[in-house]
């Protein structure tokens, strides 16, 4: 059961400028992906991505309200993790425009036991995550979830975002030799093998400016 908390109600002047705020406090750019009861997969932009706990690890993630992204993930009680590597910046603009056929112009997979489609050459870790409660706060739900699964893909710099703006990391960041070991393995690098007929390679959105990803569009 979802409720509004406490405090958010009532006439407090005008509300602050969280924009603004937000834009000068760099993240990473993650998908969130699942499948609808149908099978459809529905998936978003998300920049509002924070651990929560180590043990168990958990996460928590905030979709819009009215989402059809937030509605699936609330109907499948799961939902996978996909953070985006830095030349994934086309998949995240096409992935916060809300494309209807955004799926069809991707490469993704659904392995058994995936919590949702995985964006396995636009992501360089994802997780597979478990609904353990939800939030509604404002215009979003807070969605907790349990990390089930962590998968490294490969060994890139992550996609930024921060004052309105995309980014790349400026430097090489250090890999810890637990996840370096990870990525070697053939299981684990989609790279190593071609891409299945049945999915075809990733292309660029054609859009003509770039979406915000902190409004998490997936109309």
């Amino acid at each position: 059961m979802t409720t509004e908390p406490a405090g958010l109600t009532g006439d407090h002047g005008p509300p602050a400028d969280l924009r603004t705020l937000m834009a000068a406090f760099p993240t990473g750019v993650s998908i969130i992906t699942t499948s609808a009861r149908d099978g459809a997969g529905w998936g978003m932009t998300c920049t509002s991505l924070c651990s929560v706990s180590l043990d168990p690890p958990v996460l928590l993630i905030c979709l819009r309200c009215g989402s059809p992204t937030l509605e699936a993930v609330s109907d499948s009680g799961q939902f996978a993790v996909n953070l985006l590597h830095a030349q994934a910046r086309p998949t995240a603009e096409l992935f916060a425009s809300g494309a209807p056929d955004r799926f069809e112009r991707v490469a993704w997979r659904a392995p058994a036991g995936a919590a949702g489609p995985h964006l396995t050459y636009a992501s360089h870790t994802i997780a597979d995550c478990s609904v353990l409660s939800t939030q509604v706060v404002g215009d979003h739900t807070v969605v907790l979830g349990k990390v089930d699964v962590v998968t490294p893909i490969r060994l890139q710099r992550p996609l930024l975002y921060g004052l309105r703006a995309y980014a790349s990391w400026p430097e090489p960041a250090p890999v810890p030799s637990s996840v370096r070991s990870s990525v070697a393995s053939p299981m684990a690098s989609p790279v190593a093998s071609p891409v299945p007929s049945r999915i075809s390679p990733e292309r660029p959105a054609k859009l003509s400016s770039a979406p915000n990803p902190r409004k998490h569009s997936d109309r």
